[in-house]
């Protein structure tokens, strides 16, 4: 059934994180080996009713690398390949239907084939897919985006990796410094100068005021790795401290690269006064803030992160759910951080940079889809997701809580609070974690394999959404904890 234009909801106060705590009474003590075997019996269940997928990777990974577009696509013994999706909806090539908190890794936000995105695509379409030239469009969506995030120009790229890219190097043109500062654990792109510091095994981490620069994978060249400094998250002193150190040595970076709210593990919400402190020392230290709103931009608020945390950075970098199913991305940025492109100093360009095809979606989802209105649906399914797992969490005492902001959100496993990386791969069991998809999974719900990514929710979930989530999550614990 297709998907219907949201109705009209009573206006809701700003959005506002779900700050939940960890539990503070006795908690259940899980047993591995039960763990272990009602895990053995799910991935069972899901490779018996997946057989088509099974097929379409014997013959996927002849001749596409891996059997997928994209390493973070695989999953073992075989990804789930999907056919369609329809609103709040996906479909695999089984014909299983599921209710879809991937979303695309967050960028379905306005759900699957919405109709007024899916109208202005083919009537663009009629009028023609590229011309390597600017049309009405992109200006439009330039002036949309600059009212929400209160950044006057902007520049428009093809994904979250370009505009990350793009955005180094115009700080570095700036400031005419080279180096790069980010946060430990964090995710900006697959360009070489931020795949350092993502993911690793806790212990490995070594000094936390001074974490070594090591490569997310081979093929990145050493002197370029060592180029980006990590600091911890929801640690203003310890930023601080480094920039001091850094300072001395005559080596202060461009940049700080960050997300508001780390997005790569799980949903980690700044502490309050954290952003705020960033602020003041990027300024004082003459840093450009570069905030990476791929995932949160457009899907917590209208002004994504900037507008949820009343913060002022220097540089915004968009993607995902901005093109509504078709790649894209964009900067936006203060016209003295522009003037080195503006001048001609720095070469920001790309034969599908502002695609006609991309801009009508991009314009349509901005002045039609992604409105008001489905904020205020989103905060309200969310917060009824958020508030149901942390009465199911109290009710079977679970060693967890839950986190969100908008449409956002995970269950922590700790009884700790994750605050930063450190804290995040210390707390959470990968089995419970990779148990809990496969659960999800053979109960109708598509989420992201592993443990690291958040759900997202998309416009047009339903309360009785929500309701079949929660059902399917009690069902979890109570099996867990027999």
């Amino acid at each position: 059934m297709a998907i219907q234009p949201l109705k009209m909801l009573a206006p809701t106060s700003s959005p506002a994180p779900h700050r939940s705590e960890p539990p503070t009474g006795p908690t259940v003590q899980l047993d591995p080996a039960r763990i272990a075997a009602i895990t053995a019996a799910e991935s069972a269940r899901l490779d018996a009713r997946t057989q088509a997928s099974a097929a379409a990777y014997a013959r996927a990974e002849k001749s596409l690398v891996g059997g997928v577009p994209s390493n973070y696509q695989r999953r073992a013994p075989y990804p789930i390949y999907l056919e369609r999706g329809q609103g709040q909806h996906v479909w695999d090539v089984d014909g299983h239907q599921y209710l879809d908190v991937h979303n695309g890794v967050g960028s379905m936000v306005q759900g699957h084939a919405h109709p007024i995105i899916t109208e202005a695509v083919e009537r663009r379409m009629r009028l023609g897919t590229h011309f390597s030239a600017p049309t009405e469009d992109a200006y439009i969506v330039a002036e949309l985006l600059a009212a929400r995030w209160k950044l006057p120009r902007w520049r428009f790229v093809n994904s979250g990796s370009e505009a990350t890219m793009d955005a180094i190097r115009i700080a570095r043109a700036l400031t005419s410094r080279d180096g790069v500062m980010k946060i430990f654990g964090s995710y900006h792109g697959h360009h070489d100068y931020v795949m350092v510091d993502i993911g690793l095994n806790v212990y490995d981490m070594g000094d936390r005021e001074n974490y070594p620069s090591i490569p997310y994978g081979k093929g990145m060249p050493d002197a370029v790795t060592q180029m980006t400094i990590a600091v911890p998250f929801n640690d203003a002193p310890a930023l601080e401290r480094r920039l001091e150190s850094l300072q001395a040595e005559g080596k202060l970076p461009a940049c700080l690269i960050m997300e508001a709210a780390m997005m790569n593990c799980g949903v980690i919400l700044p502490e309050p006064g954290y952003l705020a402190d960033v602020r003041r020392i990027t300024k004082k230290y003459g840093i450009v803030w570069i905030v990476d709103e791929v995932k949160t931009g457009l899907t917590v608020a209208a002004g994504g992160a900037t507008e949820l945390f009343g913060i002022q950075p220097d540089m915004v970098c968009l993607a995902k759910a901005l093109g509504a199913g078709l790649p894209t991305g964009a900067i936006g940025a203060t016209d003295e951080v522009w003037a080195p492109v503006l001048s001609g100093k720095v070469y920001m360009v790309g034969t599908f940079n502002g695609n006609p095809l991309v801009m009508a979606a991009a314009r349509a989802n901005l002045e039609r889809v992604m409105i008001p209105e489905a904020y205020a649906h989103l905060s309200e399914i969310n917060t009824k997701l958020l508030d149901g797992a942390q009465g199911i969490i109290n009710r079977y005492r679970l060693a967890a809580y839950p986190v969100g902001i908008e449409s956002k959100g995970a269950i922590n496993f700790a009884t700790t609070k994750v605050v930063d990386y450190e804290s995040y791969k210390s707390a959470q069991p990968r089995e419970l974690i990779d148990l809990l998809w496969l659960w999800n999974m053979n109960r109708g719900i598509f989420g992201t394999p592993g443990r690291d990514e958040e759900w997202t929710l998309s416009i047009g979930m339903t309360s009785a959404d929500v309701n079949h989530y929660l059902g399917v999550f009690e069902e979890f614990a109570s099996e867990l904890t027999r």
